[in-house]
């Protein structure tokens, strides 16, 4: 049986030591390495092993019981978050490691909240047990107050194989069926332990163990949990079916894409189907590997269950499906900031590009653009040590000295009311027309597309492109020449022409549609905020509540104890993003700050950002509102605001 586990925590709750303890006790591995002696199996890079940090989602494969455990240690910096939601896409079961000192911290609940989003079954570790100032049980009551009241203790379970009659009532709270057999004291010890593998299963429950990866306590139970209370059902026998999660690249420059087989079997040399519906498109397996740590395997096949590495896909990107699965991913991290990358000759543009586009298949997140306009290179980014990890990512592999600006904030823009723009493009030899309704869409949601168009006005092709158009990269909002999102865009109708319509046209025309549309619109400024939690003592309670006012935020009622209080609330990145720094200095290293992200909002200084862009909406060389017409051979330019009368198809506005 293959099962797919994946390892997350914090910075530094021990979670590469964990994988270490468990590699080692599945006879995976000799020795077990430490973070500390720059020898862990799943931390190789040399940046790893200089920072003493996972940067890189690295996997191995283990063997205990009756299955074959598949296991994926992923970052803990939150630089880093985006890898490891990409390895989420796979996993069947989830670790969170949690450090007996530190107890539950930010990235801690930002895991937390993901694998709760992607519905993965979910074990708790308590690690460092061995550690002064170590409380588990403390932390388990944490645990179960700021993340969820379903986390069971199953230590004692673990190591006798039978439940205490505590935590039987404790799993009858939570299903009425049990409550009866509870109270009759009826059930084998077999039975409540498959009660307890189902509630897991199914997500009712969260396990929970406790130990020292260090001092290989508590390993062996948490083994012998793990193959218990964990199934899988992967069926080989249906079409093949699976689903990408990382790609890389070797030393060769060879492209490496990383996927899970969900379904069937998949061979070398076999055909395989990826893209979105109407838009399939077929590559060639010309590799299959198999890899433990950085170390691999060729294979001639390979079945469902299984993760695995093919060569021969030159354009699947990370989250894809491929075979008969046909929906991709959608990501939940997104990067808040902006960077612009450094050079100087004799680099070239091109060839700095074109190694940012390598970069950007490995980690779509980067979503690296080139502004014409101030002709400069921009890249998104979680924060400041991605940054610098970059920078020896690139120097290392690309012989490349690159540096990069100080981080930006990364604002969005949207609408507030909807609103119907057309475009047209028709010069000589050219033709396409396009009707689009934009609508405020829900806070989150992106760039959607909906085909409300009859075939008997545009054929289902051409339908079916100015989707892609619509969706195949970012458009430039008005105020701020920022991204702009939250909005679903609808095709009304269209027109082509027999002889001159061809693909682009309708990229020109579908842009043009969009840029009209927003110029008549109500265009909002979004910006970046933090979902965040401190905690200091009650004297430092109204110094910290007035700087999250002067920093334009807003905070719930705090919640006070007997010295200290708890603050929780919202405000913007832009104000707070330094705030850790000015809070340590204040209450002497006792105060802590958690931060994630909370999503977009409202700009609060709208007008001080678009004066700082200085963005020039007429001047933007990726878009225009204008259309384009023809007469007697001639094509001549219509602004936006005449365009609509020019249109050959007419809509309801």
């Amino acid at each position: 049986m293959y099962k797919t586990i994946g390892l997350l925590a914090h910075v530094d709750a021990g979670k590469t030591t964990f994988a270490e303890a468990l590699l080692y006790h599945t006879q995976t591995i000799r020795n077990r390495g430490r973070v500390d002696h720059r020898d862990a199996f799943l931390d190789s890079h040399e940046i790893e092993k200089a920072r003493g940090i996972t940067v890189f989602a690295d996997q191995a494969e283990m063997k205990y019981g009756e299955s074959t455990y598949f296991l994926l240690d992923t970052p803990g910096h939150v630089d880093f978050s985006a890898e490891m939601e990409r390895a989420l896409q796979v996993l069947d079961y989830a670790i969170i490691i949690v450090s007996a000192v530190e107890g539950v911290e930010g990235h801690t609940e930002t895991v937390w909240e993901l694998l709760r989003t992607y519905g993965i079954p979910t074990f708790f570790f308590i690690n460092k047990i061995d550690r002064t100032g170590a409380d588990p049980d403390q932390v388990l009551q944490d645990i179960n107050r700021e993340l969820s009241g379903d986390v069971l203790d199953v230590s004692s379970w673990a190591e006798s194989g039978r439940m205490d009659d505590t935590q039987k009532a404790w799993l009858a709270e939570r299903e009425e069926a049990l409550l009866e057999a509870f109270l009759e004291g009826s059930g084998t010890a077999e039975t409540w332990n498959v009660h307890l593998a189902r509630l897991f299963q199914s997500g009712q429950v969260y396990p929970c163990l406790r130990g020292s990866a260090l001092l290989d306590i508590g390993i062996d139970a948490f083994l012998g949990a793990l193959e218990r209370l964990t199934r899988t059902a992967y069926d080989p026998q249906l079409p093949f079916a699976g689903r990408v999660y990382k790609i890389r690249h070797d030393e060769q420059g060879t492209r490496i894409t990383f996927l899970k087989a969900l379904q069937g079997t998949l061979k070398v040399r076999d055909e395989l189907a990826l893209g979105l519906e109407g838009d399939r498109r077929t590559e060639k397996i010309t590799g299959i590997r198999k890899y433990n740590g950085q170390r691999f395997v060729q294979a001639d096949s390979v079945t469902a269950g299984e993760l695995f590495a093919v060569t021969g896909l030159t354009e699947a990107h990370s989250g894809e499906a491929v075979g008969v699965l046909h929906d991709p991913i959608r990501r939940e991290l997104v990067p808040t900031l902006q960077s612009k990358v450094l050079f100087e000759p004799p680099l070239h543009l091109k060839e700095v590009l074109r190694v940012f586009h390598l970069l950007d298949a490995e980690d779509p997140t980067l979503g690296t653009r080139w502004d014409e306009a101030l002709q400069e290179l921009h890249i998104h980014v979680m924060g400041k040590i991605q940054l610098e990890i970059l920078e020896q990512v690139l120097l290392e592999r690309f012989r490349m000295k690159i540096a990069f600006g100080p981080p930006e904030i990364l604002y969005k823009e949207t609408i507030t009311a909807p609103v119907v723009g057309c475009g047209h493009f028709e010069p000589l030899g050219h033709y396409a027309e396009v009707h689009l309704r934009l609508e405020p869409g829900e806070r989150g949601s992106g760039v959607t597309f909906v085909n409300a168009c009859h075939a008997d006005d545009l054929s289902l092709g051409y339908q079916n492109l100015i989707g892609q158009h619509v969706l195949e990269r970012e458009h430039h909002g008005l105020l701020t020449g920022s991204p702009l999102t939250d909005v679903r865009v609808t095709l009304l109708t269209g027109r082509s022409h027999n002889k001159h319509t061809s693909g682009g046209d309708f990229r020109e025309a579908t842009y043009r549609a969009l840029r009209q549309a927003l110029e008549q619109a109500e265009n909002v400024l979004l910006e970046p905020v933090y979902q965040f939690k401190i905690k200091v003592g009650l004297d430092q309670l109204g110094k910290v509540l007035t700087d999250i006012q002067q920093a334009h935020g807003r905070f719930d009622p705090p919640e006070t104890g007997a010295e200290t209080a708890i603050i929780t609330g919202v405000v913007p990145v832009a104000t707070f993003m330094d705030y850790g720094v000015e809070l340590a200095s204040m209450s002497h290293g006792k105060g802590s700050i958690m931060l994630k992200s909370g999503g977009y909002e409202p700009c609060h200084q709208t007008d001080k950002v678009i004066a700082r862009k200085n963005y020039n909406k007429d001047a933007d060389p990726a878009y225009t509102s204008s259309s384009i017409f023809c007469a007697k051979g001639q094509a001549y330019s219509v602004s936006w605001e005449e365009a609509p009368n020019k249109m050959h198809a007419s809509v309801e506005r």
